[in-house]
């Protein structure tokens, strides 16, 4: 890694080591999937599955002068179709991961959902974590849930955490920091988010959520800055080295993340973690560098995570919650 080098880039250099990841796009007839696909497959880390309208997706490819191969295409023709087409090359084991591309977001997770059909694993909530690059910040930075819980409640706040600390732990973080975000850094009953925090920080001190430092109340200045708590005296050994942001509901979250883009100049990857495979979710509007970190992150994942952690059937998390149905959840269109 060289001083010029950013974050993201980083973990796409970390890919090189890996064998390349199967990937299936989900309507691939778009130039910034396309671009991405191919600069990915050039690196050596992505077998690309391009599933969508062939002719479509034959005139994009040849628009950038990429020739592809007959047998990387897979028809399908609607959008229901696509999505369905993509999870069923995982069940067959013809793919390791998913990629979003042109497609709704909604409809992409109406199939990855589905009870009969779908990838989801016994005992693990969905949820969907930023990952963040800034200049201001000296590390990465996850935000969730950002995407898909809408108002996640004390149960389902636990098992998104437990979802963020494990995937840093996939990025080489051994011991991720946590701040639980609200508004203030006191308890205050009228304002749930800080009693969700306070029973979040005594389950991460009881076991109940493992493998990080968890601590909150914190509001945003605190957490990103030592500066600032130190000045409103909270002792914290989380403030200023945040690795991870457990917002209060999709609301907040998403305000945050895409403020961090627009105003701060961040570039934010996204995947959905808890199901079979990785999901790269991005915004059709994200530039191609940001697409290729996701991917990255897609392929550390896959190669660095157990795999007895992605089969059906395996046992409850330690956690011992009944996710929120899934009507308490509804993903961002991008």
């Amino acid at each position: 890694m060289t001083a010029s080098t950013t974050k993201l880039e980083n973990l796409v250099d970390q890919t090189r080591t890996f064998e390349p990841i199967r990937v299936a796009v989900a309507d691939a007839a778009q130039g910034t999937v396309v671009e991405t696909l191919r600069e990915a497959h050039a690196l050596g880390f992505v077998e690309p599955h391009l599933v969508g309208d062939p002719k479509a997706i034959e005139t994009v490819c040849e628009k950038i002068g990429w020739n592809v191969s007959n047998d990387w295409i897979v028809p399908a023709q609607t959008d229901a179709a696509m999505a369905a087409k993509a999870v069923e090359l995982v069940r067959t084991d013809s793919v390791d991961v998913i990629m979003k591309g042109h497609i709704h977001t909604d409809t992409l997770m109406h199939a990855l959902l589905d009870e009969d059909l779908g990838l989801r694993v016994p005992g693990r909530r969905v949820s969907h974590i930023f990952v963040i690059e800034l200049s201001s910040y000296p590390k990465l930075l996850g935000v969730t849930d950002a995407a898909i819980n809408i108002a996640p409640d004390l149960n389902a706040k636990a098992q998104i955490m437990q979802n963020a600390i494990d995937f840093f732990h996939l990025l080489g973080i051994e011991v991720p920091k946590v701040a639980v975000l609200s508004a203030v850094e006191t308890v205050n009953p009228a304002i749930v988010s800080t009693l969700d925090a306070a029973c979040l920080t005594l389950m991460a001190g009881r076991g109940q959520i493992t493998g990080a430092v968890v601590d909150g109340p914190l509001a945003f200045d605190n957490a990103i800055s030592r500066k600032a708590a130190e000045e409103k005296g909270i002792s914290s050994p989380v403030a200023g080295d945040t690795d991870i942001l457990l917002v209060p509901d999709l609301v907040s979250g998403n305000i945050l993340a895409k403020d961090l883009e627009y105003l701060a100049g961040a570039n934010a990857a996204g995947i959905a973690l808890g199901l079979a495979v990785p999901i790269v979710l991005t915004s059709r509007a994200d530039p191609a560098p940001v697409r290729l970190a996701s991917l990255a992150i897609a392929a550390l994942m896959h190669h660095r995570r157990p795999r007895s952690a992605t089969k059906p059937g395996v046992a409850e998390s330690s956690l011992h919650c009944t996710p929120q149905p899934e009507r308490a959840c509804c993903p961002m269109p991008g």
